[in-house]
């Protein structure tokens, strides 16, 4: 694998780990009634937009997402890594490319905010409307079905990863002797996966409960999956341990920047 793809990768990984991160800081902030807000990923590229010298955090930001999603679809086309075309290969490439979808949205939510087009109420509302239209009826049912079980079955995984620490495989784990760095990894890891599984666990409730009832006209996010965690019993702490997994993985992610090994 050449040096610029590489590039392109670490770039990319850098841009998500500050998502993530901005992600657990905010949210546990709220938690602890500290300020902040319980945030997902558009809500992070808000926050950026009101900080000083915001729009070029929104072009770095935007930037090193369109690296992420590069990548990603990199992996789920050219298999730059030789991930395989056997069924569990083709899942891997399939997720990446779901991946690269989203990370594509997300910094061109960025764009729209740096042209000022993403930022008319009026805009916002008509494409909501158009899309509530969109999944009424059947159509929404099965949408909404679809995307509840596509979250079950990534939860399901990251759990597992974490469980069986599949996670170290991308930093070849075993030739790292600084025992500092290797307890970082794996335990960022491990409680990232932990948390994000819990996250993806929520939304895929969210989703097949509206399928089943029919109710597809709200869309929920990761700002959703928080509240419900900080509207159950001893919801503020739930919901700070959760965001303060949301850290360690930006915090692993960061690790991915520096010292991920590419397969070749």
């Amino acid at each position: 694998m050449n040096s610029k793809l590489k590039k392109v990768a670490r770039t990319g990984y850098a841009a998500k780990a500050v998502v993530y991160g901005l992600i657990g800081i905010l949210t546990l902030m709220a938690a602890f009634n500290m300020g902040g807000q319980t945030a997902g990923q558009m809500q992070v590229i808000d926050f950026l937009e009101k900080q000083a010298f915001g729009n070029v955090l929104l072009v770095l930001i935007a930037l090193g997402l369109l690296c992420y999603s590069g990548w990603r679809f990199y992996q789920a086309i050219k298999d730059p890594e030789n991930i395989g075309q056997d069924k569990k290969g083709k899942a891997k490439r399939f997720g990446f490319f779901i991946s690269a979808l989203i990370y594509l949205s997300i910094a061109g939510y960025a764009v729209m905010k740096l042209l000022n087009t993403g930022t008319s109420s009026q805009s916002g509302s008509g494409q909501k409307g158009m899309l509530s239209s969109f999944l009424t009826g059947d159509a929404g049912v099965y949408v909404f079905a679809a995307i509840g079980i596509g979250l079950v079955a990534t939860s399901f995984f990251q759990f597992k990863k974490a469980v069986n620490k599949d996670f170290l495989e991308k930093f070849d784990y075993k030739s790292i002797s600084e025992e500092k760095r290797r307890r970082t990894i794996k335990n960022t890891g491990y409680l990232g996966l932990i948390a994000r599984g819990i996250i993806f666990a929520i939304l895929a409730y969210f989703f097949i409960r509206a399928a089943i009832a029919h109710n597809t006209s709200d869309i929920k996010s990761t700002t959703d999956a928080f509240a419900f965690l900080h509207e159950s019993p001893m919801g503020s702490w739930l919901m700070g341990i959760v965001a303060a997994g949301m850290i360690c993985y930006s915090i692993y992610i960061f690790m991915m920047v520096k010292y991920r090994k590419f397969r070749t």
